[in-house]
């Protein structure tokens, strides 16, 4: 592996470490019950999913 033959500017590393902030992730309320959770997933609470059940009580998946 190479060596770094020159130094990095103050700069050049604050460009850098520009994406290494943190977020706060984003929250939706379900549509069914109105409990918090992340988008794209389905509620674990109800179930349901973009109106549809998807989840049974017992944790298996509904075709």
């Amino acid at each position: 592996m190479g060596t770094p033959t020159q130094k990095r500017t103050k700069s050049s590393a604050r460009r850098r470490a520009s994406h290494f902030a943190l977020h706060k992730p984003s929250i939706v309320k379900c549509s069914n019950c109105g409990t918090s959770l992340l988008p794209h997933r389905a509620c674990p609470k109800c179930g349901y999913y973009k109106g549809e059940k998807k989840i049974t009580a017992k944790g298996g998946v509904n075709k």
